[in-house]
C-alpha cells in the first residue's frame, strides 16, 4: 500500500493553508476534470455560451443531455480511486446511449426512478487525459440514485485497470498535466 501520508506534495496538495513559493497557488484537494460537451458536438462550448441549454436547429446541449443529429449523449461520471487514499477523481465525461436507452432514462429520470434503470451500453464520448491510447471506449452505463450523475465504467483496457485497481498520485499528476493544469512545480519544496 502506498504511504500518501508521508508524500510531502500530498500534504501540500491538500492543505489549503500551503501557498507557493514561486506564486502564491493554493491546493484544496483532488479536483475533477468535466468536459463541456461530447468530442463530436461541432457547435462550440456550452458554458462560455452563456445559455442554459444551446441549441442550434434541431441540436441541443445543456448539463446533462446532448442530442446532435442521430446521436444521444448524457452526462456522466467516470471514477478513478486514488492509490492509498479513500479519495476519488473523477472524469464529468460524456456517454453516448442507444436513442431507445436514452429515451428510457430520460424518462426514468423524469418519473424519478433511475436508480430503478438497469443500465446499458454506452460508448465513452470525450478524450480523456492520460488515457489517449484508448479511443472508442465501450462502457456500461450504471446509474447510481436519484441525486447522483450515472457512472461510466469502461467495459477492458487500461481505463478498466484503473477504475479497478486505482492510479498513483504521480498518474493523477500527469492527468491533471495533460489536462493543462501542470501542478508539480507548485508542490515542491521551497
Amino acid at each position: 500500500m502506498i504511504d500518501l501520508a508521508n508524500d510531502p506534495r500530498w500534504q501540500r496538495f491538500n492543505d489549503t493553508g500551503y501557498e507557493c513559493p514561486c506564486c502564491g497557488e493554493s491546493f484544496d484537494g483532488i479536483f475533477d476534470i468535466a468536459f463541456d460537451h461530447p468530442e463530436v458536438w461541432p457547435h462550440g462550448n456550452r458554458a462560455q455560451s452563456g445559455e442554459a441549454t444551446l441549441t442550434i436547429g434541431e441540436d441541443k446541449l445543456g448539463s446533462e443531455y446532448c442530442v446532435y443529429n442521430e446521436h444521444r449523449f448524457v452526462r456522466c461520471l467516470v471514477e478513478l480511486p486514488i492509490f492509498g487514499s479513500s479519495e476519488r477523481f473523477a472524469f464529468g465525461a460524456w456517454g453516448s446511449l442507444h436513442p431507445d436507452n436514452f429515451t428510457a432514462y430520460v424518462q426514468a429520470v423524469q418519473d424519478n426512478t433511475e436508480d430503478r434503470f438497469e443500465g446499458c451500453f454506452s460508448w465513452l464520448s470525450n478524450a480523456l487525459p492520460g488515457f489517449s491510447d484508448c479511443d472508442s471506449i465501450g462502457c456500461d452505463f450504471k446509474p447510481i440514485d436519484t441525486r447522483t450523475r450515472p457512472r461510466l465504467w469502461a467495459q477492458d483496457g487500461p481505463l478498466r485497470d484503473a477504475q479497478v485497481k486505482g492510479i498513483t498520485f504521480d498518474q493523477l499528476l500527469d492527468i491533471y498535466q495533460e489536462s493543462g493544469s501542470d501542478i508539480r512545480p507548485h508542490l515542491m519544496q521551497s
